[in-house]
């Protein structure tokens, strides 16, 4: 299953830094069981947010050079107060160290100007054809399929 928990890349300066916006809506279905009666994001999904956003930011950095571009780990997770229906997150992500393998990022998300969650990510980039020949076909599809989904994110980019 695949889900966006990005509505819209405000900016983004490929090497530097992407600032991104989720707002959280009552009916997006897992505020339905997290919790019944006091609906908020999940800690997990801001994280997710968060390494969306810096996905993006990794792949316009070295123009889509890898098909997969995943969560490895994450360090120094401070979580502040919920996301509750109605408010936005805005998300801001800093490269701190980047090889041909991995970069480690800075993010934290907002609310209101208020930092509510930080943490260090650290991003696995690779392209499925690193795992198996038999994989390289799908490459060039999953990037154009990411060119286009950043193209409705971001106003500012066109597929090539």
């Amino acid at each position: 299953m695949y889900f966006s928990l990005i509505d819209k890349i405000d900016n983004l300066v490929p090497g530097e830094s992407v600032t991104a916006t989720k707002s959280l809506a009552m009916s997006e279905e897992y505020l339905r069981d997290h919790f019944p009666r006091f609906p908020v994001m999940p800690g997990v999904l801001m994280i997710e947010a968060m390494t969306q956003a810096s996905a993006w930011l990794v792949r316009m950095s070295e123009n889509f050079a890898h098909s997969m571009v995943v969560l490895k780990e994450t360090r120094n997770v401070k979580f502040g107060q919920f996301l509750q229906p109605g408010q936005t997150l805005v998300v801001t992500s800093k490269i701190v160290s980047d090889d041909d393998n991995q970069t480690v990022l800075s993010a934290q998300g907002a609310i209101e100007d208020a930092v509510r969650i930080r943490a260090k990510l650290t991003l696995a980039k690779y392209n499925l054809r690193d795992l198996s020949p038999h994989q390289a076909q799908f490459d060039g599809k999953l990037i154009k399929r990411l060119q286009e989904e950043l193209a409705l994110l971001w106003n500012e980019y066109q597929v090539p």
